[in-house]
């Protein structure tokens, strides 16, 4: 089961990276459902996650993800990723800065018949936040 779950995370970067609709097709289930830090209801489908990465790529136009590290379990993913962009967009409200920013993400999927129909997204955006100037570092005393 492992290795299945792995090639369809590799093509689900393949997918993030490019936005390419075609290969979200062949990933995200239409009955999807992902649980994001910044909406109190879930996004659902591929146009929901569509909107996921349209609110990225507008704040960093040349955002990627890395896929580090996976933990396979029955039909779940734990998958660490590292992602890189640069800020030339407003985000969160934050105007955009020109930083480059280098941040981790943890997200849990699970899967059906080879299909994400399941994404809890915990990227780090408290680290996010301070590398584009929005959140003052804490002054070690």
């Amino acid at each position: 089961m492992a290795r299945p779950l792995l090639q369809r995370m590799h093509r689900f970067v393949e997918f993030i990276n490019s936005g390419d609709e075609t290969i979200g097709q062949e990933v995200v289930s239409e009955a999807a459902v992902f649980h994001v830090p910044f909406s109190d209801s879930p996004l659902k489908g591929l146009p929901g996650y569509m909107q996921i990465l349209g609110m990225m790529r507008s704040a960093y136009p040349d955002i990627q993800w890395t896929l580090d590290d996976t933990v396979i379990e029955d039909d779940k993913v734990v998958a660490n990723f590292t992602l890189r962009g640069t800020h030339e967009g407003e985000f969160f409200g934050v105007p955009a800065s020109g930083k480059k920013i280098q941040a981790r993400s943890m997200n849990i999927y699970r899967f059906t018949d080879g299909m994400i129909v399941e994404e809890t997204g915990l990227p780090d955006l408290f680290g996010i936040m301070l590398q584009i100037g929005a959140v003052n570092p804490p002054v070690a005393h």
